[in-house]
């Protein structure tokens, strides 16, 4: 793969650097982290901490090190692996706070981060680093190669399917059987590989711990740590019922979704498009799609929720702003959708005035006031942007 592809948290990315000391750029791991900053500036000092002689270069005297790069930005891969490095790099930021000092590259989440090493607070702030999402790939690829190889950059751009394939059946091997044991988490890998591929099988469900635990053999408590091992690291992603003031009984668990759906199916064992159009799985699997798509491209203060009551309602995703529901949206993988009386019922509940019913293509039409039915391209670039 020797495409270069400007990623969209560039800006941001720039402006952080800018003004506090040290930057974290977090993500899964083969997302594109180190390419992307080395494309920033060729004269960063760049140190691998899973690499012994970058690790030794800081273990034999880390002050002394730092302070020969002291008017150079230094970048920190793979931070998590030395996380008792936090506690020396607060001291030595609080010596200089000059701006972009410090470009900390890791594969878990902040909360992950904080829960292992010395807090920086105050002294750092975090950009997250996704899959590649459809944004910043349309120049030169279609949606549906997109969809179905998910965003990891080296099984979008392989030269085949199975390539891609192939790629993506071993970035799962290399996470259970290295990454998630080297962030902390101890379990068995095939006990890991049982509930990962479960969790795949029911993509877009709402969260059962305790079937879980009881198909595994483990605790609640146990499989619930499991789920929040695979969140921090960027692998699935829970989307959070919205509890609207109705005296309505509402479900309250999340739907937990595969973050990549290349992973996804990966993990279906699916050869091509033919193999996913034909499945069950379509569905949940063009649902989990839509979602990450409107994540990646929503601003700071929209965020995403889902919506069900036991009486029938039921909303995908209700976009909020603020403390408000501004829009409702139903995705179905139908060119001619049907809008069903579960969706009206709970756009009558949330109280939103503009609702969306997202389908593949490029279909954009208005059945009924108040709703429109439009494509996934369509609404990311036309539809959205106005609740950012």
């Amino acid at each position: 793969m020797d495409k270069f592809i400007h990623r969209a948290i560039e800006p941001e990315l720039k402006r952080l650097l800018s003004y506090f000391p040290a930057v974290g750029i977090v993500g899964a791991r083969q997302v594109g982290k180190t390419t992307l900053v080395k494309a920033l500036d060729d004269n960063f000092v760049y140190l691998d901490l899973e690499d012994e002689r970058d690790r030794a270069k800081l273990s034999a005297d880390p002050h002394f090190f730092l302070r020969t790069y002291e008017n150079r930005c230094v970048v920190l891969d793979e931070v998590q692996q030395m996380p008792e490095f936090f506690r020396l790099l607060r001291g030595i930021i609080d010596e200089n706070r000059r701006p972009g000092r410090f470009i900390l590259l890791g594969s878990a989440s902040p909360e992950l981060l904080r829960q292992s090493s010395e807090s920086l607070a105050g002294r750092i702030a975090y950009v997250e680093l996704s899959p590649l999402h459809l944004g910043e790939i349309s120049a030169f690829c279609d949606w549906q190669t997109h969809w179905f190889r998910g965003g990891f950059p080296e099984s979008l751009l392989a030269p085949d399917g199975a390539l891609s394939l192939s790629w993506r059946r071993n970035f799962i091997r290399s996470y259970l059987e290295r990454d998630l044991p080297r962030l902390g988490l101890s379990a068995d890998p095939i006990l890991i590989r049982r509930f990962w591929q479960m969790l795949a099988g029911e993509n877009g469900g709402i969260w059962q711990g305790e079937k879980f635990a009881r198909a595994l053999g483990v605790s609640g408590h146990t499989v619930k740590s499991y789920l929040s091992f695979l969140e921090n690291a960027f692998l699935v992603t829970s989307l959070q019922p919205w509890f609207p003031n109705v005296s309505k009984r509402i479900v309250k668990s999340p739907k937990v979704y595969q973050r990549d759906s290349g992973i996804l199916h990966a993990w279906m064992d699916f050869n091509g498009i033919n193999d996913l159009l034909g499945s069950t799985a379509l569905g949940a699997s063009w649902e989990g799609y839509v979602l990450e798509q409107i994540k990646n491209h929503s601003g700071e203060g929209l965020s995403c929720f889902f919506y069900r009551t036991h009486q029938g309602a039921e909303c995908d995703i209700v976009l909020v702003k603020g403390h408000s529901p501004v829009a409702g949206i139903e995705i179905k993988f139908s060119s001619a959708p049907i809008i069903s009386k579960g969706f009206y019922s709970s756009i009558a509940d949330l109280g939103t005035r503009e609702n969306y019913i997202i389908i593949p293509g490029e279909e954009d039409y208005q059945p009924k006031e108040g709703i429109r039915v439009t494509g996934l391209t369509t609404f990311l670039k036309q539809y959205l942007p106005a609740y950012n």
